[in-house]
């Protein structure tokens, strides 16, 4: 009996053994492997220039665990688990998970195409359907923008890579441009002069591209002066400010007048 029972525990430690051990050597290769293929795809996604640091670590994330499901599935396959219907589970779990969270998803996606293709980068002032303000951080679900007067803005990835975007950082130039008014009893040649002078005294206006002076337009109360000025676009508030401050006191100074909206009204008495 006692040969009998010694034999059956061999047989069994020779058939499940070499299994088992089997798959211990799978999971330790396997292991290996995801890490240095981790490390390995976070090495190479690094040098792209075009690929966020955040969205370097999360795709080698996904190698790393796509090569350990595939790992854990050949060990089961090595014991004999129909590893075709667990594929099957999975895959209608995964099914329902992904219809469960679609709107997460979506925003997840949308985060990966931002750090992919940066439209736009940490401290960019931005207007994404709407919503405008400086980029302070971009996640893989949100983007966190703050307002002039710094209030915090978090905006779902999905609306901000799914809707018009302006970037006004994006080009190292602007053009600024001013609507000036002044009376039909003023010379515009004086006024255009006077212009011409408040540009050229502010070295952050370029001369190249050449500021533009030109008439726009005849309006009802005014001769509506149009002006364009190209400055580097981290100045272009400060000189908006600046200039449209300089403008009038350069036409006081000069007897030029900015006229107010007036209208000319008719009075008829009907006789009693």
């Amino acid at each position: 009996m006692d040969d009998m029972t010694f034999a059956s525990v061999t047989s069994l430690l020779t058939t499940y053994g070499m299994s088992v051990l089997g798959g211990i050597v799978i999971l330790i290769v396997g292991w290996l492997i995801a890490g240095w293929a981790a490390r390995w795809a976070a090495r190479t996604l690094k040098r792209v220039k075009t690929v966020d640091d955040m969205l370097a670590g999360f795709l080698s994330n996904m190698v790393k665990y796509a090569i350990l499901a595939v790992t854990v599935l050949a060990v089961l396959s090595r014991f004999g688990v129909q590893t075709a219907s667990l594929i099957a589970i999975f895959g209608a779990a995964g099914l329902a998970i992904g219809l469960a969270l679609q709107g997460t998803l979506s925003q997840l996606a949308a985060g990966v195409m931002l750090l992919l293709f940066r439209p736009f980068k940490v401290g960019d002032y931005i207007d994404a359907g709407g919503t405008a303000g400086s980029v302070k951080a971009v996640g893989l679900f949100t983007t966190e923008l703050a307002t002039p007067d710094n209030v915090q803005i978090i905006v779902p990835n999905g609306d901000v890579w799914g809707a018009t975007l302006r970037n006004y950082s994006f080009h190292p130039t602007r053009r600024v441009d001013f609507l000036l008014g002044i009376g039909y009893g003023d010379s515009i040649d004086a006024a255009m002069q006077a212009i011409t002078e408040v540009i050229h005294a502010d070295p952050r206006c370029h001369a190249e591209p050449a500021p533009q002076i030109v008439v726009g337009d005849l309006a009802d109360s005014a001769v509506n002066i149009i002006v364009r000025v190209w400055t580097d676009s981290g100045d272009y508030w400060g000189l908006k400010f600046d200039l449209t401050k300089r403008f009038k006191e350069a036409f006081d100074a000069k007897g030029i007048s900015i006229p107010f909206p007036q209208r000319d009204i008719h009075v008829h008495q009907i006789p009693a």
